[in-house]
């Protein structure tokens, strides 16, 4: 990428001085310059792709931040400011011609709420052309809750949540399904739930690209609270909170477990696990540790304890390859006086 940028540089001075260079032969003969306010007709990107293809100059209404654009039009020559979204952009005044300017849009430029226009400030006046920044591509964080029904309303954190469209996103046998969208920000969306959603992942797409959540819809096994457990608890008979809010992973709870030295628990369930490939966990705690899990008494799975959240994705390779689950066991091992650890977005990996 950074040879491309270098590249692209290159190319931008290459083309400017030879635009430069016609320019002023076009001048020489010409028996007038244009000598009115100034105009902006066209504004194209420059430069070369990520496969190191020279672009084409083709017309274009919306610009994506870090990349050189072209500003083509009359009376530019004595350009003083330009403006994207009414940010103050540099540009370099060896990159000016009358009819052409080539500029950086900054990495900074408002994209939400703001002109959605490009102004060129000339000795001579101002040009407006519309022209919208392109924000990032979403990221996806969360969405709550992960074992939603038809008709639920869910919400989804992230961020450049601008003019969001949200679906069930397409799969090898299914299209996507559009899910209507309540309320935004650029943060937050609420969206209702459609029918035949289970086992189907949310998407979030702006105008640059798109997110896909890392959890399947319905695929929890803790989310805000335990589902489907029929029996258990711990040894020591204490110590478990199903909603903690001092601190989450995902969603606004957590499972809270202030473990003795050496202590656990077991908890019974009735669950198919053919649909999926792998259980997921996050866990952190008080300080670091280890903890033992496993599924149906079978071996240990040591999953590592720090103090800040880590996610992970185990196989059912690595715990036995159950087709279902009738019980799972948690023990500290970290043999140092117990320790107190906070586990979420506990659930399944689909196939």
């Amino acid at each position: 990428m950074k040879n491309i940028k270098i590249v692209s540089l290159a190319a931008c001075m290459v083309w400017m001085l030879s635009l430069m260079f016609f320019t002023s032969c076009s001048n020489d003969d010409s028996e007038s310059v244009y000598s009115g306010a100034p105009v902006i007709e066209t504004v194209s990107k420059s430069g070369y792709d990520e496969a190191g293809n020279l672009l084409p100059s083709t017309p274009a209404t919306i610009g994506d931040p870090k990349n050189y654009y072209i500003i083509h039009g009359k009376g530019l020559s004595t350009t003083t400011k330009i403006y994207f979204n009414d940010f103050d952009t540099y540009f370099r005044p060896t990159f000016v011609t009358d009819t052409d300017i080539v500029v950086l849009i900054d990495e900074d430029t408002p994209y939400a709420d703001a002109s959605n226009k490009l102004k060129v400030v000339t000795q001579k006046g101002t040009a407006e052309f519309d022209f919208m920044i392109a924000p990032p591509v979403p990221t996806f964080t969360s969405f709550n809750r992960i074992n939603a029904a038809e008709g639920d309303l869910v919400t989804i954190k992230g961020k450049y949540f601008l003019n969001p469209v949200v679906t069930l996103a397409k799969t090898a046998t299914l299209p996507a399904v559009p899910v209507t969208v309540m309320s935004s920000t650029l943060e937050q969306i609420v969206v209702k739930i459609p029918a035949n959603a289970n086992r189907r992942y949310l998407s979030v797409a702006n105008i640059s690209g798109s997110a896909t959540a890392v959890e399947a819809i319905g695929t929890a096994l803790y989310d805000e609270e335990l589902y489907g457990v029929q029996w258990g608890g711990p040894w020591a008979g204490k110590g478990v909170n199903f909603a903690f809010t001092g601190d989450a992973y995902q969603g606004e709870k957590s499972w809270q477990w202030e473990f003795g030295q050496w202590d656990g628990g077991n908890w019974g369930f009735n669950i198919d696990v053919t649909p999926y490939k792998a259980m997921r966990i996050a866990i952190k705690g008080s300080k670091n540790g280890r903890v033992n899990f496993n599924i149906n008494g079978g071996a240990n799975y040591v999953l590592n304890v720090t103090t800040s959240w880590v996610y992970m994705e185990i196989p059912f390779t690595e715990l036995g390859n159950p087709t279902n689950i009738s019980m799972l066991t948690f023990q500290e091992s970290n043999g140092d006086g117990g320790n107190t650890v906070l586990f979420d977005d506990i659930g399944f990996v689909l196939k």
